[in-house]
């Protein structure tokens, strides 16, 4: 169907209103001059990826609902970038579970924690993965605290291959310091949240009794019973390629099932065919459904790294391939504690899930595996040495690789993690745990207000986004099943920049309404941030009143142009006429 819409209602969006012929001012781009009709190309549905797959079973509609605002001017000075969003042009559902983030166990019992609890909510991650990382894999989950099963061994190895006391978590452990399981499912159930669990896989390698597999598969098994289906989502082990796990290098003289004393894919493949016989059968058994997630890499090891990543991917993939539901990736991002700037850092957010993706396509065809969904269960950056990690930039970076994990058609993404520890500023945490320094304990990061209001904002369709002008610039887009356009706009560099936005195939309605977020003062690092101009309260953080903070508004009348500021990201929704 092809519509033809008066020019009254045309945005013309990369030109000022009254331009009817091409200007360009010193620096600037040209400025087209305004069509008298648009033709609207009905948006394609594409098909649900199969690296999406069952993550989508639970994709709805959204609905746009137009926010108090405040009545803003437009910049008069030519833009230097323009953004053209086709709305015809989707490129794919978006799943609700590319919002999720980690809880771990050194948190605390956070359940009790009002104003944490509010902000979870706020944030509405919908999925958070529980026990935590390695400790996973030294976790039991039934077990009361300081005592251990029977058959594990008094020591394990650490990551240079050394025999260290070993310290097994409890999930019945109620004391301040750590985090119950059952209060695990309570944070779900305060912030509208689903689980996706890591079973216990470590046991399967150090247990001393004289089927280690079959006693870690049982484990398993009764914590899908014990769980009740409250979860659908499951991973057998953490990172167990890694030898920081304590699922890699094992005591040969106390293993009775003739292990090898190093893990390898092969291995690890076998036995997650023990833990998914089992946890099925538990799940059949109360008549519940589960999926159950296998590890690989997402990249090419690199010819430092041992043999067993080097071969891990060929182990999984020919021995479990066919019986793993989905594959589980972890990445950082940035180079290993490297002090990256801005550019680099925000650059890994967008060739990460690019580059992982297609690798993990290439792997699956490789091994004869069909597509399945893919997870990124763990994810942030690792540079470190100006804090990064608690910095304005951090927050660009979650919204870039999220949408890049959108537009890659990953089905899950988990964020690491929701509370850690300082450390001088190298803390992974969105929220301050209390140690630091001159911050109100849970004191939210700048990365919160980014993935706050790129959530409210974007809709459940993303479309086709181009940027021409100034490579400075980024964007993403997407629909809304009511109509709306959801757009964001960041400007990575270190000058502020005026943007303007071309909509495609789109009946614009009235208005269109922004939030602007930025970092704070100066410092190209900065650990606060504002909305709308407006800051924390303290040095770090943002306004806690960031619910009630009004949003810009103008006519899209005469063209959507937009000040980015610094290192900053717009947050847009632009109207459709009904």
């Amino acid at each position: 169907m092809k519509i033809s819409i008066p020019v009254s209602i045309v945005i013309a969006v990369t030109g000022m209103a009254g331009f009817s012929e091409c200007k360009k001012s010193s620096g600037g781009i040209v400025n087209p001059p305004v069509d008298t009709t648009v033709v609207i190309t009905p948006p394609n549905d594409p098909a649900l990826a199969s690296t999406i797959g069952f993550f989508g079973n639970d994709w709805t509609p959204k609905t746009f609902t137009a926010p108090a605002y405040t009545n803003a001017d437009k910049p008069t000075s030519t833009a230097n970038a323009t953004v053209t969003v086709d709305m015809s042009n989707v490129r794919t559902k978006i799943s609700k579970y590319l919002f999720g983030n980690n809880s771990n166990l050194w948190m605390g019992q956070i359940v009790d924690q009002p104003s944490l609890m509010s902000y979870i909510k706020d944030l509405s991650p919908n999925i958070i993965r529980a026990p935590a990382g390695s400790v996973s894999d030294v976790y039991f989950f039934n077990s009361q605290p300081n005592q251990k099963p029977a058959d594990v061994p008094d020591s394990l190895y650490d990551t240079n291959g050394n025999k260290i006391g070993a310290f097994y978590w409890s999930g019945k452990n109620t004391e301040g310091w750590t985090f119950a399981l059952d209060n695990y499912y309570q944070l779900l159930a305060q912030t509208n949240s689903t689980g996706i669990i890591t079973v216990n896989y470590g046991y399967a390698r150090y247990g001393t009794s004289a089927d280690p597999v079959a006693a870690a598969a049982h484990l398993a098994a009764d914590w899908v019973r014990y769980d009740n289906g409250r979860t659908k989502f499951w991973e057998i082990g953490n990172e167990s390629n890694g030898v920081w796990e304590s699922s890699y290098k094992i005591d040969v003289t106390k293993n009775q099932d003739g292990q090898p004393e190093i893990v390898t894919g092969e291995l690890y493949g076998n036995h997650f065919k023990v833990f998914v016989d089992s946890m099925k059968a538990a799940a059949l058994s109360i008549g519940k459904t589960i999926y159950i997630g296998a590890q690989l890499l997402d990249s090419e090891p690199q010819g430092w790294q041992t043999t067993t990543d080097k071969t891990w991917n060929q182990g999984v993939l020919t021995q479990a391939g066919t019986t793993a539901d989905f594959f589980i990736v972890h990445n950082y991002f940035t180079a290993w504690h490297t002090n990256a700037g801005t550019d680099e850092i925000i650059a890994t957010g967008s060739s990460i899930p690019t580059n992982g993706m297609a690798y993990l396509k290439s792997q699956m065809t490789k091994y004869g595996v069909p597509v399945k969904p893919v997870a990124m269960t763990e994810w942030n950056i690792e540079s470190e040495g100006s804090k990064q990690k608690v910095s304005n930039i951090s927050g660009l970076h979650a919204v870039v690789a999220i949408a890049e994990l959108m537009k890659n058609e990953f089905g899950q993404a988990s964020r690491w993690d929701l509370a850690n520890g300082w450390s001088d500023g190298n803390d992974h945490g969105l929220f301050n745990s209390g140690d630091e320094p001159g911050a109100v304990k849970w004191n939210p990061r700048p990365a919160f207000y980014y993935l706050y209001y790129l959530q409210k904002y974007f809709g459940d369709k993303m479309v086709s986004a181009t940027v021409s002008g100034d490579n400075s610039i980024i964007s993403y887009a997407s629909s809304y099943t009511s109509g709306q356009s959801g757009i964001v706009i960041i400007n990575k560099g270190a000058a502020a920049k005026t943007v303007a936005v071309t909509m495609k195939n789109f009946r614009p309605g009235t208005n269109f309404y922004w939030h602007t977020l930025a970092g704070g003062g100066t410092s190209e690092f900065s650990g606060a941030v504002t909305v709308n101009n407006i800051g924390p309260s303290g040095a770090t953080g943002g306004p806690i009143n960031y619910t009630s903070i009004k949003a810009n508004g103008a006519t899209i009348q005469g063209g959507i142009t937009v000040s980015a500021p610094p290192r900053s990201a717009i947050f847009i929704a632009v109207e459709n006429k009904k």
